[in-house]
């Protein structure tokens, strides 16, 4: 048996969008003194609730979600950002007492909270303009090419529509004639003063997977998404281009309200984004070295996790009928 000391522990509840995650962290916070900290990039954004799936009023007064609605949409956040707000809250968490559980499915930003971050150079302003003009003379499509003749694996990373990371990718390689990839492969390795276990939360049947996304992203037009992102493009800040407005869906959206899609090719292209949202996310995951993967099957998952935390010596005063 794996014993840990719950007071120097973090827990990682990982998984692609639509698995579960947060229906399995509420039930744990619940039944054990866990703390939630969102790992997700878009629901860090205020004003964006229904297409970031973002738990809602009830669900939070149950499970308070910590970085949860702390950006304005017109602001950018970090992975820098979210590893020096990850490690305060944890400390903040683990001086009352509890367990920090970090639930979500933004990768990049578990990786940078586990491993730190490469030193990547500044942003250069001229050179930045430069991509732009190129972008909008030659094609995203062409910039999308020439990182992938650069970077192989960061263009098959970087969706080809996202136009800011592939840029950005470009923007390092002129800056030091490296990739991208090869730069972040050199982490910091900073020690933290705390032990990571790692979940992963995944249907073992893709197919599962697929209709979960569907059903989910229906749900959020019949719960008003449209009027959403509508209220987001009258505040006159914003484009689709914008860092919040490159989470999965807005674009779809954006795109339907502008005219450039009708309905059923929103409905079809927002579906069909999100599971290649969901495929990127579940490579990062299989890369995950030591990560438990929980069954998929939602009516044994708190048992399985009750049982794991048990054996591994988290609580153990937990009584035996939880």
């Amino acid at each position: 048996m794996t014993t840990t000391d719950p007071r120097l522990t973090v827990l990682f509840l990982m998984g692609p969008t639509a698995s579960g995650k947060t229906a399995l962290a509420v039930e744990l916070v619940r039944r054990l003194p866990f703390e939630i900290i969102s790992v997700d990039s878009a629901q860090v954004y205020r004003e964006m609730d229904i297409g970031t799936a973002k738990p809602d009023v009830e669900t939070r007064r149950i499970a308070p979600h910590r970085l949860v609605d702390i950006r304005d949409p017109a602001e950018a956040y970090s992975a820098g950002q979210f590893r020096a707000d990850a490690l305060r809250e944890i400390a903040a968490i683990q001086a009352a007492g509890h367990i920090p559980l970090l639930v979500g499915g933004t990768m990049l930003y578990f990786r940078a909270l586990e491993r730190g971050l490469a030193e990547l150079p500044t942003a250069d302003p001229a050179l930045r303009a430069r991509l732009a003009a190129e972008r909008a003379e030659q094609g995203g499509a062409a910039l999308h090419a020439r990182l992938a003749r650069l970077d192989p694996a960061a263009a098959a990373r970087i969706h080809p529509a996202d136009s800011q990371r592939i840029q950005r990718a470009l923007e390092v390689y002129e800056l030091t004639g490296r990739p991208l990839t090869e730069l972040c492969a050199v982490s910091r390795n900073e020690s933290l003063p705390f032990r990571i276990v790692k979940w992963i939360v995944a249907p073992a049947n893709r197919q599962v997977l697929h209709e979960r996304i569907k059903q989910r992203f229906q749900l959020m037009l019949a719960q008003g998404f449209v009027a959403e992102v509508e209220r987001l493009r009258r505040r006159g800040d914003l484009n689709p281009d914008a860092p919040s407005m490159r989470a999965v869906g807005y674009r779809q959206v954006w795109a339907y309200l502008d005219g450039r899609l009708d309905e059923t090719a929103m409905v079809e292209r927002g579906i069909i984004a999100t599971r290649q949202y969901a495929k990127r996310q579940l490579t990062w995951l299989r890369a995950e070295a030591g990560a438990v993967w929980l069954d998929g099957d939602e009516n044994r998952r708190l048992d399985q996790a009750i049982t794991r935390l048990r054996e591994q010596g988290f609580f153990r005063n937990v009584p035996e009928c939880l």
